[in-house]
């Protein structure tokens, strides 16, 4: 089993910053691979943000590239979105996910408000 526990969102201006938190936990067998953010607004899909391999490999949406940077720390089992330059279209409630060799999981999401 994993737990998930996101952390960093809020209230904030457009052009501000925020950084997200996802702390992953679980046993010491289990092999956390790739990490991502998604994010889903209200009355919308559920879209991708960005995805980290295990190795550092990013992919970011078009819509965030350039102004979000998605990072992991390995030993802290942790991934990170820092968010700058941020938009009101970017408000959202964020979620991790993490691909454990069997299952993936996900985070109970962070809301993200970007006020105008």
């Amino acid at each position: 089993q994993v737990q998930l526990v996101e952390s960093g969102g809020g209230l904030v201006q457009a052009g501000g910053s925020l950084r997200l938190s996802c702390a992953a936990s679980g046993s010491i067998f289990i092999r956390f691979n790739d990490m991502a953010w998604y994010r889903q607004a209200p009355g919308k899909q559920r879209e991708l943000v960005a995805t980290i391999s295990r190795g550092g490999s990013t992919n970011y949406a078009d819509s965030v590239k350039g102004r979000f940077t998605i990072s992991r720390d390995n030993v802290k089992t942790t991934a990170y979105l820092q968010m700058n330059s941020l938009k009101p279209e970017a408000t959202a409630v964020y979620y991790c996910k993490v691909d454990t060799t069997w299952e993936s999981y996900w985070g109970q999401g962070t809301q993200v408000t970007v006020s105008s």
